[in-house]
């Protein structure tokens, strides 16, 4: 039997707009989805147990999505199922739910477990490879910063420069809690793309200005994370939120989820992921101001995450030019 795991992700700044060449800063979180393949002696193909907890919906929801995406990284991966059917079989505590790397965690952990089952020899760049393929069958075209951080784990920068991926680490010394806080909302990420290019036909202008905007709070947010500079990094996350609410791209659960976690005093709030639904993060460094900030959100009934970014990759890489 063979066992792999991907990490879960939260994005602090910029995953929209990646394939627009903006840079995104990301961290993984220390919630994973494991998975499990065994052969089994009748049939063919593959089968799947999923039993991950969820925000209510969102495995049906993805239903569909996932089984192209588990035949997609079958084929790039050459298995014949035909005479060697497989079970697969996913738990794990990461939170099913749109906007913490569900999908991604679900294949990088199925690519290191058919890497071991079947002995196919995949080093870290190729699992990460493997794992982007099969997002397409969530995300249409994916960017690839998700599979990347849940490959690889720790916080990075990541980026698609002249068409090529890479990412660099930003190194903290000392992971920095968070709080992520579930609207309810699932959304299709795949439909993200092109609600972006109807506002970019629509008005170029003001497009390009704020991608302007973005690409300097990315900066400004990088400088600040690895400085340990943490009021500057709150400040920026809540100006990025603003050009996201002006572009369609919150929803009014997060909105008030975000202000919430403001009065309590969170560093900054924001919409981690593609937006529209899913998750928010708010930095809350702290034991104390983490859990006041995540026990608000929970007294509502909020699917809460109590996390903390920063910690240990996988492995030592500091810099990595993908496939």
């Amino acid at each position: 039997m063979g066992r792999g795991r991907g990490f879960g992700k939260t994005i602090l700044i910029g995953d929209q707009f990646v394939l627009w060449g903006i840079p995104a800063i990301l961290s993984a979180i220390p919630f994973e989805t494991e998975c499990r393949v065994q052969r089994v002696d009748s049939g063919s193909g593959w089968v799947l147990e999923d039993n991950r907890i969820e925000v209510p919906g969102y495995k049906k929801a993805k239903e569909e999505d996932s089984i192209v995406s588990f035949n997609r990284m079958v084929d790039v991966m050459n298995l014949n199922l035909d005479e060697n059917p497989i079970k697969i079989i996913v738990e794990g505590n990461l939170l099913a739910g749109s906007g913490v790397g569900a999908s991604a965690a679900i294949c990088v952990s199925f690519a290191r477990a058919c890497n071991q089952e079947f002995g196919l020899g995949m080093d870290i760049i190729d699992i990460n490879h493997v794992a982007w393929e099969g997002e397409f069958g969530y995300h249409g075209l994916p960017s690839g910063l998700d599979n990347t951080v849940s490959t690889y784990g720790g916080v990075i920068k990541y980026m698609i420069d002249g068409g090529v991926k890479q990412f660099e680490r930003i190194n903290i010394s000392e992971p920095v809690e968070i709080v992520l806080g579930n609207s309810g909302v699932t959304t299709n990420t795949a439909s993200l793309k092109g609600f972006l290019e109807a506002q970019e036909r629509e008005n170029l202008q003001l497009f390009n200005s704020r991608l302007t905007r973005i690409r300097i709070q990315v900066e400004e947010l990088a400088s600040a994370l690895s400085g340990e500079d943490l009021r500057s990094t709150g400040r920026i996350m809540n100006e990025n939120h603003k050009i996201l609410i002006e572009m369609g791209l919150s929803h009014e659960k997060l909105e008030y989820l975000c202000n919430l976690a403001g009065s309590l005093g969170a560093y900054g709030a924001k919409v981690t992921g593609g937006g529209r639904g899913g998750y928010m993060v708010a930095l809350t460094p702290g034991k104390e101001l983490q859990d006041r900030v995540a026990s608000a959100f929970e007294a509502e009934g909020i699917a809460t995450i109590r996390a903390s970014i920063g910690g240990h990759p996988t492995d030592g890489t500091l810099f990595q030019i993908l496939k």
